[in-house]
């Protein structure tokens, strides 16, 4: 044997090695753990084809590479997305029954009295977006400002119909709180997703839509958008006004993974990390920004003290607003 095949069969067994090393040293990190076995099912709370449902599938497609198992996607709408929650939370904690966690779900059970607890019914497992919300029209519609549209809704005590997800639901609370600042009053249409929103309002069934902005469509000509809920001017559209700008408000809402309460912190850390990783895919990041959402990661304890803090908040905003049952 040469000194170069001597060489070459040395770096290759210390190659192996290191493979064997890392293997063993993620091996030990699960303490022998092996999941998942089977494909995972992660629920949806709206309808397939709106924006949840687009950001969900690509964001699953990614993990379910890391995974080596496919992770399935069930779209179960209702109760403005805290009935997949709420559904979830009641399965196996074995990690294979998850559900994307919008913050309705955390308004809901005061509204309802469902005795349904998220902080304390589920395993929070990791934050991984935010929804950039705004209010848009038809590109036909006779406002051409927010100014104008508010103008009309005091005009019009009750007749401006906008359809939302729901009573309880991010859009219905932020719609709720610029009425009373504005001393309007507007009709709410609660949709159970947003195809069936953008559906009824280029039907003509509602006059605005309360949601994520439809960037595509508006920038077919389709709708026009008034403002946006974010921190800071969306970068589609830098010219639209801001609620911060003229009401001090933010709406701008991080949305998770959770499943049920007492899944093994083991799992727990595997669908962290597989899904922090799915993060960083080209496809789903390219998704986000088509969509017009935004990162926003929070790890597992973070995500828990959010989820207690967030439900703990909501209810006095329900009791604000009148909303309790």
């Amino acid at each position: 044997m040469n000194r170069f095949s001597r060489r070459r069969r040395l770096l290759l067994a210390a190659a192996g090695l290191a493979v064997a090393g890392t293997a063993r040293a993620q091996s030990a990190g699960r303490e022998g753990l092996t999941f998942p076995e089977r494909p995972i099912t992660l629920y949806c709370p709206f309808t397939a084809g709106g924006n949840t449902d687009i950001a969900i599938r690509a964001l699953a497609e990614a993990a379910a590479r890391q995974f080596g198992k496919r992770v399935i996607i069930e779209n179960r709408p209702g109760a403005g997305g805290a009935l997949a929650a709420q559904l979830a939370s009641g399965a196996k904690p074995d990690g294979y029954t998850l559900s994307q966690i919008p913050t309705g779900v955390f308004r809901q059970p005061h509204i309802t009295r469902s005795g349904f607890n998220p902080p304390a019914d589920m395993s929070w497992i990791i934050n991984v977006a935010g929804y950039v919300f705004g209010l848009s029209v038809r590109a036909d519609a006779p406002w051409k400002t927010w100014k104008e549209f508010v103008a009309y809704a005091k005009a019009n005590p009750g007749k401006v119909r906008y359809a939302s997800p729901g009573i309880g639901s991010d859009l219905h609370i932020t719609m709720d709180s610029i009425a009373q600042r504005e001393n309007v009053e507007w009709t709410q249409v609660p949709y159970r997703g947003t195809v069936e929103m953008l559906t009824a309002l280029r039907s003509g069934e509602v006059h605005a839509y309360a949601g994520t902005p439809p960037w595509e469509q508006i920038k077919a000509g389709i709708f026009r958008p008034l403002i946006t809920w974010s921190e800071r001017p969306t970068s589609k559209y830098p010219n639209l006004p801001t609620l911060k700008e003229i009401y001090g408000l933010v709406s701008a809402a991080p949305w998770g993974i959770a499943g049920p309460k007492g899944i093994d912190a083991r799992i727990v850390k595997i669908l962290h990390d597989t899904f922090r990783q799915a993060m960083d895919d080209a496809v789903f990041t390219e998704t986000l920004d088509r969509l017009g959402m935004e990162r926003h990661y929070m790890s597992t304890e973070e995500y828990t003290g959010y989820a207690r803090h967030t439900f703990d908040a909501a209810k006095l905003v329900v009791e604000r607003l009148g909303l309790k049952p």
